[in-house]
């Protein structure tokens, strides 16, 4: 699609054009109006994103809340800082694995019942770590929340790509703000609420559960709305293959990996670095809430601003902001935390929502991009978590966070560096 096209349908989410999956109502006697049936397909559109909002609400607290919370739990079970980074090593390592055998098990027991089982699993674990009390204990139940996020977040790619095929960048858009929502209320309420709790980092932890309860509830809203209308998912004869083979799914998801490279690692160490440097736990705090509030603030902007598919431009932009961020936050931590991190937060959070929507460029149908999406994540994911690990590892080595840093900023150089060879492989052939 050109980005005349996509562009012109910016007006149009909820026509019937872009709404295939409710079948039209032939029967002439029927009571049911075109009128009243457009009616029904802008309500139904509606639910389904909020739907997705709520779920991608719960996907991101899980992980984020052990920011701030690191140093007592590092402190009470005696971590070094290589083993408290697991607690983000591990659900990015699942994410990753989780990622390629996700579109099979929604082939095979139905996308809704492996999504609310997801949801339900993520649910437990998230209040099971609550009440770890051994180290063992503590990364079983990381692993349960990370298996969660991990197939949950890789059947809603395909879902927006099937139910808003025109405009699934802003409706990607909309989805990665609500992931970044999430992420910024527990960066921002983990610590206060640990230190306000007698039970302390268990609360601050454990009350994230509720999103992912609230998240069950409205999917299963969604699936009984969808079994009422009569909406079923359409047998694929012949799974997409992964695209193994091809260079631009490549590129897509060695750029999405060193997005998520650096997303995770500032994510999982921003606060204890500043802790270290002096500030109390709830400055420390509020700096991380002000890079994943940013983070959020970049995901919609970016989504409505890049209407063309070749999004190779604002993708450059993006890794560059979060060059000169980290660059800033490596030569003068304390001199401006808060600008610098916010404009690392920007080009990550923008080049998150176009990362995500790459994979939908490339591809002209759902388990196309089912497929498409698996690859990238399987392969973005399993790299992104050596970023939280490595940092952990330099910070024990080192004595300081200083070398980790510019780690980063090397990761966001290669970023930088990829940008150009992201243009979609099917607007290559046509040339």
């Amino acid at each position: 699609m050109s980005g005349r096209i996509e562009q012109d349908d910016q007006y149009e989410l909820f026509s019937t054009a872009s709404a295939p999956i409710i079948p039209a109502v032939t029967d002439p006697s029927s009571p049911e109006t075109p009128l009243a049936h457009t009616s029904l397909l802008a309500d139904k559109r509606w639910l389904a994103i909020a739907a997705i909002v709520l779920v991608a609400i719960a996907l991101r607290p899980g992980i984020v809340s052990m920011g701030p919370l690191l140093p007592s739990i590092i402190d009470e079970f005696q971590l070094s800082h290589t083993v408290a980074s697991l607690l983000t090593t591990i659900p990015d390592l699942l994410m990753g694995l989780l990622a390629l055998p996700t579109p099979w098990l929604a082939r095979r027991y139905g996308r809704n019942p492996v999504l609310l089982s997801a949801l339900l699993l993520l649910c437990v674990t998230v209040m099971a770590r609550a009440f770890s009390s051994t180290t063992d204990i503590l990364l079983l139940s990381t692993a349960g929340v990370g298996a969660g996020i991990a197939v949950a977040g890789a059947l809603m790619a395909g879902y927006i790509k099937g139910n808003f095929p025109t405009r699934a960048a802003m409706v990607m858009g909309i989805y990665a703000t609500a992931l970044s929502f999430g992420s910024t209320i527990s960066a921002a309420a983990s610590g206060p609420v640990a230190m306000q709790a007698a039970s302390g980092w268990r609360m601050g932890a454990g009350i994230w559960s509720v999103f992912a309860l609230i998240a069950v509830v409205a999917w299963a809203l969604m699936s009984v709305r969808e079994r009422r209308q009569g909406e079923v998912n359409q047998p694929v004869a012949k799974p997409a293959r992964l695209p193994f083979s091809n260079p631009t799914a490549w590129m897509v998801a060695l750029f999405f990996a060193a997005d998520n490279f650096l997303f995770y690692a500032v994510l999982s160490w921003t606060a204890p670095m500043y802790i270290e440097y002096g500030l109390t736990p709830t400055i420390a705090g509020f700096v991380l809430a002000s890079f994943t509030a940013v983070f959020m603030c970049a995901n919609p902007i970016l989504g409505a601003l890049s209407l063309s598919v070749d999004r190779r431009g604002w993708l450059a932009a993006c890794a560059l902001l979060a060059v000169i961020g980290l660059v800033m936050l490596a030569m003068a931590p304390m001199l401006a935390p808060f600008l610098s991190i916010a404009l690392c937060a920007f080009g990550l959070g923008g080049a998150f929502t176009l990362g995500m929507t790459l994979p939908l460029d490339n591809t002209h149908s759902v388990d196309e991009a089912n497929a498409w999406n698996a690859f990238v994540l399987t392969v973005g994911y399993l790299i992104a978590a050596a970023g939280p690990l490595s940092v952990g590892y330099i910070r024990d080595l080192t004595q300081d966070f200083h070398a980790a840093i510019w780690l980063l900023v090397c990761v966001a150089v290669v970023m930088l560096v990829l940008t150009p060879f992201l243009q979609p492989h099917h607007h290559k052939q046509s040339r």
